[in-house]
């Protein structure tokens, strides 16, 4: 059986008194793409901030390799291999295409990150026509694509999307996608949050379903999407 590479148990998260993330517990294997779906407001983005040391925990564990990491900082997990792309992309406007590449590569002290950013444009060849472009003058789609790119320079073990098909065209939406399977079939261990129940649940091999703050379903992600009452409340049937 593969590695357990994320496991997270029992994840309770407050805003306040509001309690965002109530128990919630899923894991992610090496090698695998795992889907976690939701309505908007179901806790998703809240998970994964909690996850990734940029959310306190109320309660619960968080092991990565096999580790506790609950409390450590974002930067301390962005250098064991825990990287997330974060809603909304998040990319420094007012530098290039290549400056943002090189900044996702910051953690690292090693010779190959040219090499690295060779192999970034070799998946998102737009990106690399267009190298000297500032990031804030892109569209969302290419700003998309250059923040999944910056995580990859980070060689995560680990790579986190929130919700990366959001705001965008159906063109961009259907590329991103792609990308995203691209990225995958390379080896890169991906969990993917998306509101886009359909295409997240194809793409992966396990999912999960999230509803007010709660993990309520789990499984193969073929059976989820097959399941009758995630395709009521997801899929518009």
């Amino acid at each position: 059986m593969a590695q357990t590479l994320l496991k997270v148990s029992k994840l309770k998260v407050a805003y306040g008194g509001i309690q965002a993330v109530k128990g919630a517990s899923f894991e992610v294997h090496e090698g695998e793409l795992v889907s976690l779906i939701g309505a908007n407001g179901a806790g998703k983005t809240t998970t994964l901030k909690a996850v990734t040391g940029t959310q306190p925990v109320a309660s619960g564990e968080i092991e990565f390799m096999g580790r506790a990491i609950k409390g450590q900082g974002a930067w301390d997990l962005v250098r064991q291999g825990l990287v997330m792309v974060p809603e909304g992309r998040g990319v420094f406007s007012r530098m290039t295409i290549t400056e943002n590449l090189q900044m996702g590569a910051f953690v690292r002290n090693d010779n190959d990150i040219e090499a690295d950013i060779d192999k970034v444009f070799a998946i998102f060849p737009r990106l690399k026509e267009r190298r000297a472009q500032l990031a804030g003058t892109m569209s969302g789609g290419e700003q998309q694509m250059l923040a999944m790119g910056r995580a990859l320079m980070a060689r995560p073990k680990v790579l986190l999307l929130d919700e990366p098909s959001m705001g965008l065209s159906p063109i961009m939406v259907d590329k991103i996608f792609e990308v995203v399977a691209d990225i995958h079939s390379r080896g890169t261990t991906i969990l993917l949050v998306e509101q886009n129940a359909s295409r997240a649940l194809s793409l992966a091999d396990r999912g999960y379903v999230m509803d007010s703050g709660e993990v309520t379903m789990s499984g193969p992600a073929k059976e989820l999407l097959e399941d009758p009452k995630v395709r009521a409340a997801y899929l518009g049937e």
